[in-house]
């Protein structure tokens, strides 16, 4: 029988507070749910303004605990409400003076699986990340969810290809990638990087943008979500550069096995030779 999950991904436009952007995402939610989605993702740092266009002490306040905090525990009822598993992108308070870029799974009977803390920290102009966030340290974990097997990788995460490798090598079927990236010199990567990332790992990528112009910087978030899967072709178009948008996709999760039989790249490996790769 056909392994066919219907997803769901928001690339959304900060609307000036916290409790109505995440009335936005709930309100998706529910329209996801009506079209049949099973599984749905959110951008990073959903529930806040990419506030990492600056380096002030007051954006600590956006922080949260998680699972614990508000925010996860009001996506915990939404997952309930809707039956859909979540994937939640927040800023992590851990304890005084930890903090994370992090996002956490929620199946899709509330229960929070875990999070995954993003690995690679960007600290450029616009995307002043390591004033705010440590380095993830809980390794990059797959989520067996009611949908399959879900991973996670945030923004930045993705210009290094080991984090894709570690999530294919633990069996991920669908991973997300929540962003905040603009344009400029990095734009033409945003539909490279991912579908290469599909081929090489041979599972389902959503990739998640921000859109619009925020109240903290000139950075222009470019929006342009997509599915993609593991022949690196698009699930159907590519969400609008400009536009708040909720895209609803349907994979198909047995094309993950069909490709991993042809292209055959994981039996090819040759972790023996790869020792220099991870020297100092």
């Amino acid at each position: 029988m056909s392994r066919t999950v219907r997803a769901a991904i928001l690339q959304a436009k900060w609307t000036g507070d916290t409790a109505s952007m995440v009335d936005v995402h709930e309100s998706y939610a529910r329209a996801a749910a009506e079209q049949g989605a099973q599984v749905m993702g959110f951008q990073e740092v959903f529930n806040a303004p990419y506030f990492c266009q600056v380096q002030e002490s007051e954006h600590y306040r956006w922080a949260e605990p998680v699972p614990d905090g508000p925010t996860v525990q009001r996506m915990q009822a939404l997952a309930r409400e809707t039956g859909m598993v979540l994937v939640v992108p927040v800023f992590e308070i851990e304890s005084a003076g930890n903090y994370y870029n992090t996002a956490a799974v929620i199946d899709a009977d509330g229960t929070v699986l875990g999070k995954y803390r993003k690995h690679h920290i960007p600290q450029v102009k616009g995307f002043w990340e390591k004033y705010y966030f440590k380095p993830g340290n809980l390794g990059w974990p797959v989520f067996d969810t009611a949908v399959g097997k879900v991973g996670v990788y945030i923004c930045y995460d993705r210009h290094f290809p080991e984090g894709w490798r570690a999530l294919g090598l633990a069996g991920a079927e669908i991973v997300f990638n929540p962003s905040a990236t603009s344009r400029g010199l990095s734009a033409y990567l945003w539909q490279l990087e991912q579908p290469a990332a599909a081929v090489a790992n041979e599972y389902f990528v959503a990739a998640i943008n921000r859109v619009g112009v925020e109240e903290y910087g000139d950075n222009d978030f470019y929006g342009t979500s997509y599915f993609v899967d593991p022949r690196g072709q698009f699930v159907g178009d590519v969400a609008s550069g400009t536009e708040e948008e909720l895209l609803v996709r349907d994979l198909d999760l047995d094309m993950i096995e069909e490709v991993r039989q042809l292209w055959a790249f994981y039996r090819d490996r040759r972790p023996d030779a790869y020792g220099p790769l991870v020297e100092s």
